[in-house]
């Protein structure tokens, strides 16, 4: 599948989880390649939101919806080094796996919570809760896996925004009680096709 296939519109739309990971089992060689290309700053933009947090957090982190690691590279590159990643697609775990980033990776199936509750003090997730990958609801399952006190970063990109229905769970579970957001800022995403997303902290209260 080549870039200009896969890097459409119809990448950001609701589809099955089935199909989902064939996109990405088929673009798994060429992913990392074909975003170096396009101009993809999210990851990047995530850990440089990170840093005035990061002595509040302790223990691994885990990168959901790792992908091919370029979002743990990022945060390899500001200091975390203990680094859990988890993904729906095997083939994109395996280019990730051979990075070298990760002290633990494993593939998790489409609805599965990312960990029991409680279990981690910062969770990232780059570009994965949006329209077209994870379903609006799997944030409210992610914020379960945190310790109170503790991180989420993510990244909701412009299709994703219009949605709406990511934003409708992040209101609710923030009027809940259960999250408020330390940061969001809009800027860019993919560079080529002037997309830009909004990087969000939130903190699990």
């Amino acid at each position: 599948m080549t870039d200009k296939a896969i890097m459409t519109p119809k990448l950001w739309t609701d589809r099955a989880p089935e199909e989902t990971i064939q996109v990405y089992k088929e673009w798994a060689d060429e992913y990392d390649s074909d975003l170096a290309k396009r101009g993809y700053y999210s990851p990047l933009r995530i850990a440089d939101a990170l840093k005035p947090y990061q002595n509040m957090i302790s223990g691994p982190i885990l990168d959901f919806g790792c992908g091919t690691g370029i979002s743990g590279e990022a945060l390899q590159q500001i200091g975390f080094d203990d680094i859990h990643g988890t993904d729906i697609t095997d083939e994109m775990l395996k280019k990730a796996e051979d990075k070298g980033i990760y002290s633990k990776l494993w593939l998790s199936q489409p609805g599965d919570a990312p960990a029991k509750p409680g279990t981690y003090d910062l969770i990232v997730a780059a570009g994965v809760i949006s329209l077209g990958a994870a379903p609006a609801e799997i944030l409210s399952d992610v914020l379960d896996a945190l310790e109170i006190g503790g991180h989420l970063a993510l990244s909701f990109n412009d299709p994703t925004l219009e949605c709406l229905n990511y934003d409708k769970v992040l209101d609710h579970e923030i009027k809940a009680g259960r999250a408020k957001v330390l940061f969001r800022e809009h800027g860019p995403h993919l560079g080529d096709l002037n997309m830009g997303s909004d990087v969000i902290v939130i903190q699990k209260t």
